[in-house]
């Protein structure tokens, strides 16, 4: 039920995250940002229709974001975003990034799923890279939550870093 995307759901993908757009819970993505970044989403297949979906954005080496995370009307309240959301915090990992954060108003979703309300200004590399392009910029409205994937990373004694419980 929750897959990788495929280049045939870029279209329900582009509808379903821009059906939230005019209430203002998304931003907009076009048919060609999807396509470029086909492979950073998730989408719930149900009897072959896309009705969630969203999307694991790398930041920087330790840090992802979720984004565009949509659940079409009818099909919400069945653990469709919170399965989407599992998925991208799995991808995380095998990727070896440590935390995952999202601007979001849905901030209970998230707090539920074990994510933590951040101050915004702990994210510089996301306001430069994508806020500051935003119309709501500088007067965002949404609230950042943050999940560390990993244990705190501890250097070992030769300077390397490390995972808290790992044998390397």
């Amino acid at each position: 039920m929750i897959r990788p995307a495929q280049i045939s759901d870029v279209s329900p993908i582009v509808a379903l995250v821009n059906s939230y757009v005019t209430q203002g819970d998304l931003l907009p993505r076009s048919r060609e940002q999807v396509i470029q970044t086909i492979r950073d989403w998730y989408v719930a297949d149900i009897e072959g229709q896309v009705v969630a979906c969203g999307a694991l954005v790398i930041i920087w080496d330790d840090l992802a974001e979720v984004r565009s995370l949509a659940v079409r009307t009818g099909f919400q309240g069945q653990g469709l975003g919170r399965h989407i959301v599992e998925k991208l915090l799995d991808e995380a990992r095998q990727l070896g990034i440590s935390r995952v954060f999202a601007l979001t108003r849905a901030v209970g979703f998230f707090t539920g799923l074990g994510f933590q309300i951040t101050p915004k200004e702990t994210l510089p590399r996301k306001i430069w890279r994508d806020c500051i392009h935003c119309l709501k910029f500088p007067a965002c409205d949404e609230t950042a939550v943050i999940l560390q994937v990993f244990p705190e990373i501890h250097l070992n004694g030769e300077g390397s870093s490390v995972h808290a419980g790992s044998e390397s």
